[in-house]
């Protein structure tokens, strides 16, 4: 098959998600903030964008592998078929989904705005990094100045121009403190940078005719450190106050990286005011920069987690179609009769063990990422992030993204090469797309925070920060569904095996705190294994009640009978294979040690 056409959205496990699960019809939609969408409409909406994302977006899939991003005198062009998708996706009118009304958008929640997103990622993961401009418009019109927002949004938006987030330094890597950019106040409003950044997104192309940068920089006599950092609105070409556009900006992209994937999304080495001034404004004219950027790193950090879910998501579909069409072997019953007739793959035992991994754990990845975008209408719903109404709500979202982000990156790649499995050695083949799956995927462990980072922010800021009431109060409503008995039974092992994987939980994380009384070390050689442990026993608990919705409905919808019964192999495959999983790493780290901090240098 050609990878061009390679995307099946399960959009039928999105819509469970958000309106017989999340009833956003109900909960979200209507609600201010947000526009006037209703169920109907948002349904009608998510059909036209999965086909949109199947046919047009889908096509741009493989050009890049061929003829990728290039860089000639600091200006680099993209293949036209990268092009031609982004501006289907425009032209639908994607990008003023999530924009509020004020703007000239629908006004639509995070839960179907993220729901959108998966039909982009899941589509082309290298379209979705040229979309930034969109969300740092929203972050403009958040915390920026009456002035700047009459500068920059309303062109931003109707003339489509795109965004990057400028943070990573060579020497700095993840340790942003150590950024050496440096800003210097020459007026009033006007500052200049200058510094090399690394591993940007979207620092240039030919995309859009404007790229506004998000850059940290020191400005001179600022502290060392993170608090000692401001955010600046960079344009590649400046803006006038009246929104018109002058000349470039002294930005320039100095290289181009050759990555492992991910082709079509341009890496740059960016260089701010070598031979000529580039300037910036101050956001909000606060020097606040690192809290600031945050509002992006959240949104990014949420958006890698739903990237690898959706790829997740596109593997097992392409690996489900490969098994069903693939004749290899006779039934295992059958092995030893050499005239029995060949069978479809899928009917092999070890293919359907693969195949039920996948898709459990991709309809589990999508569980735990709409309801942490559903858990985010809340908290606009309540005034926005940080708002004091929003605070319960707020907290639980931020305890919650290190989840989406570092177990959904880690595990899809895991469980992907599964789906390569699937296929035997096609798989390993470009004819079929899973192998660039696993390529594109493989950076969403790296970036916006490894997957280490978000162990530490999980244990070390978002538990410890408010003494783990927030996570004991979501780990009382699983106990709440793990307790419950009703008039149906056939959930009874498996509210079981989510009560027990509950229990070794928390005696997982009391032995840890009592560790850290000995050295915090043992957070950096358990944290990984704990912050997948509380990964699974929440998404246990979702695809349970799951489970008890599609027992439900499965009464008053006979008509979708197959895909409720899928909903309950999923959930029970889970409980029984991957939740016995949470004994083993709670006695791991009740047996951890640190030797491994005690072998010398030259050992290893």
């Amino acid at each position: 098959m050609s990878s061009s056409n390679h995307y099946v959205p399960n959009l039928r496990d999105i819509e469970f998600n958000l309106f017989e699960f999340l009833d956003i019809g109900s909960a979200s939609l209507g609600h201010a903030p947000f526009g006037d969408l209703d169920e109907t409409s948002a349904r009608q909406m998510l059909q036209m964008f999965a086909q949109l994302s199947t046919n047009e977006l889908a096509l741009s899939f493989e050009e890049p592998e061929h003829n990728p991003p290039k860089l000639e005198n600091g200006a680099v062009t993209l293949p036209p078929g990268m092009k031609k998708a982004m501006n289907a996706f425009f032209d639908a009118g994607m990008h003023l989904l999530e924009q509020p009304p004020h703007l000239g958008g629908l006004g639509a929640p995070p839960s179907l705005g993220w729901a959108a997103f998966e039909l982009l990622v899941g589509a082309n993961a290298s379209l979705a990094f040229y979309t930034l401009g969109n969300l740092l418009a929203r972050i403009i019109d958040r915390l920026g100045t009456d002035a700047q927002k009459q500068r920059f949004l309303p062109h931003m938006l109707d003339r489509r121009w795109g965004g990057s987030m400028v943070l990573t330094e060579p020497d700095a890597g993840s340790d942003v403190g150590a950024a050496r950019t440096k800003a210097r106040r020459v007026s009033d409003e006007l500052w200049e940078i200058e510094g090399v950044k690394r591993f940007i997104t979207n620092g240039d192309s030919d995309m859009s005719e404007n790229i506004i940068h998000m850059v940290l920089a020191r400005p001179e006599g600022a502290a060392p450190g993170t608090k000692g950092l401001s955010l600046f609105v960079v344009p590649k070409y400046w803006v006038n106050e009246d929104g018109s556009l002058g000349e470039d900006n002294g930005v320039v992209c100095t290289k181009l990286e050759k990555k492992m994937g991910l082709k079509g999304s341009v890496t740059c080495e960016m260089t701010f005011g070598d031979g000529k001034p580039c300037r910036g404004l101050l956001l909000g004219e606060v020097h606040d920069g690192i809290r600031q950027m945050f509002y992006i790193i959240e949104q990014a950090r949420m958006a890698v987690g739903v990237k690898s879910m959706a790829t997740l998501s596109a593997g097992y579909g392409r690996a489900l179609a490969f098994s069903k069409d693939r004749l290899q072997g006779a039934d295992l019953m059958q092995a030893r009769d050499k005239t029995a007739p060949r069978v479809p793959i899928f009917r092999h035992p070890d293919v359907r063990r693969m195949l039920m991994a996948q898709k459990a754990h991709a309809e589990g990845m999508r569980a735990l990422c709409l309801y942490t975008a559903f858990i985010q209408d809340g908290v606009e719903r309540k005034g926005g992030h940080r708002a004091i109404e929003a605070g319960e709500l707020d907290t639980l979202n931020d305890m919650l993204l290190p989840l989406v982000k570092g177990y959904c990156s880690e595990k899809a790649y895991e469980m992907l090469s599964l789906s390569l499995q699937v296929h035997g050695g096609s798989g390993y083949l470009q004819d079929y797309p899973v192998e660039q799956y696993i390529r594109d995927q493989k950076i969403d462990t790296l970036y916006e925070g490894t997957t280490h980072i978000q162990a530490l922010d999980l244990l070390m800021r978002k538990v410890a920060r408010d003494g783990g009431a927030t996570l004991q109060g979501l780990l009382s409503q699983i106990r709440e569904t793990a307790e419950r008995s009703g008039e149906d039974k056939e959930l009874e092992a498996e509210r079981a095996a989510l009560g027990k994987a509950l229990g070794d939980l928390e005696t997982m994380l009391g032995t840890l705190m009592g560790k850290l009384g000995e050295s915090v070390y043992h957070v950096g050689l358990q944290g990984n294994r704990v912050l997948a442990a509380v990964a699974e026993v929440v998404i246990g608990w979702l695809l349970v009640r799951h489970a008890e919705v599609a027992l439900d409905r499965m009464k008053s919808n006979p008509g979708d009978r197959a895909f409720y019964v899928g909903k309950l192999a999923s959930a029970r495959w889970f409980c029984h294979e991957v939740l016995p999983g949470v004994a083993h790493a709670a006695r791991m780290v009740e047996h951890g040690n640190l030797d491994l901090m005690e072998v010398p240098e030259e050992s290893f």
